[in-house]
């Protein structure tokens, strides 16, 4: 079974700390490895995080503020370097063109990685692959900053006990998943007869953002919601001036979407124990965890 996680590369906001670096975050799901907002030195985080960077199969960039994309440039040299063979995709903000061809081409090397660009212009369905489904929603932080939904699809789960009771094996059950009904000696068996239907798990993802209603739409019924979290509440004032959020703001939004689990991150060089903002959250979300660098959260089914 392939890796199903989420690990934790930065979690700073604009200023690292020693024990910070610049926010990244690997999500490791189905066989694939998304890569949100590289921040600066994303690449050697991936060496203390003893994670091969070829395993970056998707890119995903909120905006271009510095601490969400001075690493993209680097991971893509370093996927070129490695000459990974499958394409690398990326999703960015349609307005920051400009700045991703800056970050590509920031130096000098040849380039032999196949890179898909998907820029998002309007809020809504970025990509449905059969695989994942994408959708974007724009935050409110100021200039273009997207944040994404991202869900798998629905599977087909077999009650093994049925299966049997009705004789069916071997390549018999693809033939009754692909087309809908067996027929079993003088019975005609139906998918539903034998199996249940295991909705896709979904994964939310808005940072750099005061609360807003996409901000809802994009966690609503998430698996696992990562979410800012730069301040305590008792500094929301600053954190609407600068059009961000508290850990209270951010568990509320978790308890009001009906998500599963909270994942605290970009947090202020201010706070230097982010069980702070941990403790804060959990008073109105339990189900709550603060990001810490190189800290892993299962995404198990």
């Amino acid at each position: 079974m392939s890796a199903r996680d989420l690990i934790i590369l930065g979690c700073a906001s604009q200023h690292p700390t020693r024990f910070r670096n610049h926010g990244a975050y690997l999500l490791r799901w189905n066989e694939e490895g998304l890569l949100f907002d590289p921040g600066e030195g994303t690449q050697r985080q991936f060496i203390f995080a003893e994670i091969a960077p070829p395993c970056v199969t998707r890119i995903f960039i909120s905006h271009f503020h510095g601490d969400h994309c001075l690493g993209l440039g680097s991971m893509l040299m370093r996927l070129n370097l490695d000459k990974v063979t499958h394409p690398i995709h990326c999703y960015y903000p349609a307005s920051g063109k400009k700045f991703f061809d800056r970050l590509r081409y920031c130096c000098i090397y040849h380039e032999n990685i196949h890179v898909i660009e998907h820029p998002v212009r309007q809020a809504g369905l970025v990509e449905d692959d059969g695989k994942f489904r994408i959708e974007a929603e724009f935050l409110d932080h100021g200039v273009e900053n997207v944040g994404w939904r991202i869900s798998e699809p629905e599977t087909v789960k077999f009650q093994k006990e049925a299966l049997k009771n009705f004789g069916i094996e071997g390549p018999n059950v693809r033939k009754l998943e692909q087309e809908g009904s067996l027929l079993v000696g003088a019975r005609r068996v139906l998918l539903e007869d034998v199996s249940s239907i295991r909705k896709g798990d979904t994964f939310a993802y808005v940072v750099d953002t005061r609360p807003c209603p996409a901000a809802y739409s994009l966690a609503h019924g998430a698996k696992m919601f990562l979410c800012e979290s730069t301040y305590l509440d008792e500094a929301r004032e600053m954190a609407h001036e600068y059009r961000h959020m508290t850990a209270k703001q951010a568990a509320m939004i978790a308890r009001d979407a009906g998500i599963e689990t909270l994942i605290l991150t970009h947090f202020s060089a201010r706070y230097l124990d982010s069980g702070v903002l941990e403790r804060e959250a959990r008073e109105v979300f339990p189900n709550t965890f603060a990001a810490e660098d190189f800290r892993r959260f299962s995404f198990a089914k």
